[in-house]
């Protein structure tokens, strides 16, 4: 009602409403009470409609004022009085209110910082800092300088023959010297120190070539590190700002709402407040009530009970001897009565009486109707929150065993958890879930290692809207990646390792229909889907062996996907799950593929040891194995495999599944 663009209309439109009210009692007009009476309901209900983004501070308080609207509909108009009367004395509490982020026009609020400043500001925050760090001078570390010389593929001195065989530098004639030198032109001393002296010149010359050579690839080398340090230096420090001001503004736009969405609650509550007191007093002045009174005989009389109006009454009061004694009863105002004995009465005697007996059983209320009393909160799970997680060990240990092997000792690590979200109708569902999973292996042996086995970090998120019977519009996001580094085993032969944390890492977004018949399948098909893969440390990972382009750490493709996830308890101690991934690159549909099906088979020994079966395929054609022989010898271009992993383990289990209860009023 208060858009904030003029304060000053809620003063008008309560002095007008206050003003007709007032008229309204001190005139016998129907029209201007009614009109009066009129406004200040429709102001109420605009208030105290439910649904409406103002809400009252107390839900007793929206009912009572409904109540009030409605005059008589839940409960005594009297009921409702004296509860808004305590109301309106308590200022402190007020009426309504309304969320900062529920202010309309926001827009409009003077302070608020638009989305189109703020991209604006970004831009010129990305401006300002690419001039500084790819324009201005920057200090750049000694320890890049220091290791050009080792990591830049210079000529070793005496091995500028090279530049010439290679055809980087061409051999003047002048200096040209033939493999065999015929006898015809070594006829004398001379001939022979005129060779000396060529080849020395000759010397000279390729070494001077070679100094210019190893020159310009330094300096071309140590222009390409310090024009990579240059970007890292700049997306770094952009990053940092962008998230900066980014906080600023939405710390600003939430203190702008704030501060300006109290003032409007305060005024509104303030109209409210004094529209209350007028109808208030307008409803107690105009209500009455008229109370029957009985005496022992039988005999009835009636009372009126109304605000400035004054009703009198007698009636004779009777015992069991039926004695009798006149009494007047007065109203004083709405809620009071005055009783006095009738004028004229005198007593004749007074002498006690024995009476009859009186069965007080009579008076009982029949309180059996208990039962019917309807609930008035109602209990909601919308949230189902629970997860496992299992440990397994293995030992081998062999001493003089005749029959060979070695020991071993391994162990897995696997943590899954889940947060999933239903409201009562079922219309939206949103899924989390999160897997954890960690193995290691170390051989038997003097000089054996321990060795990673298993290593997976993965979380998806699924947000569904009812479309149509069992399917979803949804968008999931899934990430998956690793703890640890790995590496090509054992490690003496192949030190660098082959993957990291964030190197690579899987990411997929998709929106598509999810189809779910019940809690144990779910199909979702995804034909707007991208992909990305993205290797954060380049320096020590081959981001080629994952198909990312040579000079960068990641890159996307849109695809299809499909998603089927199955569940079955085989038996109440035996459950199976599985769940197969299939992504088909637009790109080149025929001829990239990632598909992934896990295979999970779980039996219960006890509750807390269980026995896990797991096997794993992987095919991915981001993903290159080089193409060895029979000897190991890498022949042929890199090409993608399928990857299969299977292990067994019996360990410790914990489970945990619950409920997320809130109650609600009816």
């Amino acid at each position: 009602m208060f858009s904030g663009k003029s304060k000053t209309i809620p003063l008008l439109i309560l002095s007008f409403f206050i003003f007709n009210l007032t008229q309204a009692q001190n005139t016998s007009g129907k029209a201007g009470e009614e009109k009066s009476l009129e406004m200040g309901i429709d102001l109420l209900k605009r208030y105290f409609q439910k649904g409406d983004v103002w809400r009252p501070n107390r839900d007793e308080t929206g009912e009572k004022v409904r109540g009030l609207v409605h005059f008589i509909e839940k409960e005594p108009i009297d009921t409702i009085i004296v509860y808004l009367n305590e109301t309106l004395r308590d200022t402190a509490s007020g009426y309504v209110y309304r969320l900062p982020e529920e202010v309309p026009d926001s827009l409009e609020v003077p302070g608020y910082y638009s989305s189109q400043q703020l991209q604006s500001d970004i831009s010129d925050l990305w401006n300002i800092l690419e001039t500084e760090y790819m324009q201005g001078d920057i200090s750049v570390p000694l320890y890049l300088i220091d290791e050009i010389e080792e990591e830049a593929p210079l000529v070793p001195a005496g091995e500028g023959e090279k530049l010439f065989g290679n055809n980087i530098y061409e051999m003047p004639d002048s200096l040209q010297i033939p493999d065999v030198i015929p006898d015809s032109l070594m006829q004398s001393p001379v001939d022979f120190q005129r060779y000396l002296k060529l080849d020395s010149i000759r010397s000279r010359y390729i070494e001077q070539k070679r100094a210019e050579y190893n020159d310009s690839i330094f300096m071309a080398y140590r222009d390409s590190v310090v024009t990579e340090y240059r970007r890292e230096r700049l997306e770094e420090t952009f990053q940092q700002e962008k998230q900066q001001l980014i906080d600023s503004v939405r710390l600003n736009n939430y203190s702008v709402l704030r501060s300006y969405n109290e003032k409007v609650v305060e005024a509104v509550n303030d109209s409210i407040a004094m529209v209350l007191d007028d109808l208030v007093k307008y409803a107690g002045f105009i209500d009455t009530t008229r109370v029957h009174m009985t005496n022992l005989v039988g005999d009835e009389s009636s009372i009126l009970l109304q605000k400035d109006n004054q009703y009198f009454s007698r009636i004779w009061l009777k015992n069991e001897q039926n004695d009798s004694l006149r009494v007047l009863v007065k109203n004083l105002d709405k809620e009071t009565v005055q009783l006095l004995i009738d004028d004229g009465v005198t007593f004749s005697r007074f002498r006690p009486r024995e009476t009859r007996e009186f069965d007080f059983s009579s008076l009982r209320e029949d309180f059996s109707g208990l039962t019917g009393v309807s609930e008035k909160y109602q209990v909601l799970t919308p949230w189902r929150i629970g997860g496992d997680g299992s440990v397994g060990f293995t030992q081998t240990y062999l001493n003089n065993w005749k029959k060979g092997g070695q020991s071993a000792l391994s162990m897995l690590l696997v943590l899954k958890g889940f947060a999933n979200y239903s409201n009562n109708e079922g219309k939206i569902k949103w899924e989390n879930s999160g897997e954890i999973r960690n193995g290691w292996i170390r051989p038997g042996g003097k000089e054996a290692e321990t060795q990673k086995n298993d290593d997976k970090l993965e979380f998806t998120s699924r947000f569904g809207v009812s479309a149509f019977k069992k399917w979803y519009y949804s968008a999931e996001f899934n990430f998956e990646t690793q703890f640890f580094n790995g590496y090509k085993y054992p490690t003496k032969d192949n030190p660098d390792p082959i993957s990291a944390f964030m190197s690579p890492s899987k990411t997929f977004f998709k929106l598509g229909l999810d189809y779910k018949p019940n809690n144990n399948f779910s199909l979702l098909l995804s034909p707007l889907t991208a992909k990305n893969i993205f290797v954060k440390d380049t320096a020590k990972i081959d981001q080629t062996k994952f198909s990312v382009p040579a000079g960068k750490r990641g890159f996307w493709e849109p695809g299809l996907n499909a998603d089927i996830t199955y569940k079955k308890d085989i038996t109440p101690d035996i459950r199976y799950e599985t769940k197969y991934k299939m992504f088909i690159n637009y790109q080149e549909p025929f001829g990239k593929f990632d598909i992934n099906w896990e295979n999970l088979m779980v039996m219960q020994l006890s509750d807390h040891i269980n026995m896990r079966m797991m096997i794993h395929m992987i095919y991915d054609s981001d993903i290159l194995f080089p193409y060895e022989n029979d000897a190991g010898e890498k022949i042929g271009d890199p090409r993608p495999r399928v990857q299969l992993k299977e292990f067994f383990t019996v360990g410790f289990s914990y489970k945990i599944n619950r409920r997320v209860t809130r109650t609600r009023r009816k």
